[in-house]
């Protein structure tokens, strides 16, 4: 299978279920923001060592494939069975966040992003997140999108911004306190 069509040179992409439709249109802007999103989560994978966050985000990255999957099926002519998204992971986020803020100090100010590799990788994952999110909402003014691919978006940007304190704190880098009139 060669790896170029030659299809889209035009400008255009299929959808799941064989719609053709302008790459710049919210559906692809949406699972392709998703797409970015799981990239940086793998740069994210490789900062750590911890067997536990490898497998961890390894686990997020295939929700997120099936959420890109989702959002790039047309509903009305595709016949394709897609993956659901799996509610435990979203648990499993909730969880890590309250463990992860636990051992972490107690935010009383906000914090730039920033004081090591990793927590700044995590915070441009988080920031893809929310863009990610955005776009999901944009693309539910026109047309149905399972509640849950929301909540696993606005539970990932949460539990980024937690794991982005976490390598700082690991890493014993300290957090940089933002000073609104320096």
């Amino acid at each position: 299978m060669k790896i170029y069509t030659k299809k889209g040179d035009q400008g255009t992409t299929s959808l799941i279920g064989g719609t053709r439709v302008p790459k710049n249109h919210i559906k692809i802007e949406a699972y392709g923001t998703v797409d970015e999103l799981n990239s940086w989560l793998g740069v994210l994978k490789d900062m750590t060592s911890q067997n536990f966050y490898i497998n961890f985000i390894e686990n997020i990255q295939n929700q997120l494939f099936n959420i890109g999957s989702l959002l790039a099926e047309d509903k009305e002519n595709s016949k394709m069975k897609l993956p659901s998204i799996d509610e435990n992971v979203i648990i499993a986020m909730e969880n890590n966040i309250d463990h992860l803020d636990s051992i972490l100090p107690a935010l009383k100010n906000f914090i730039l992003p920033g004081g090591n590799l990793g927590n700044s990788y995590a915070h441009v994952a988080r920031c893809v997140c929310r863009r990610a999110e955005r776009n999901v909402v944009e693309l539910s003014h026109i047309e149905k999108i399972d509640p849950i691919i929301l909540q696993f978006l606005n539970r990932l940007s949460d539990w980024l911004f937690v794991f982005a304190r976490y390598l700082s704190y690991v890493d014993n880098s300290p957090e940089t306190l933002w000073k609104p009139n320096p």
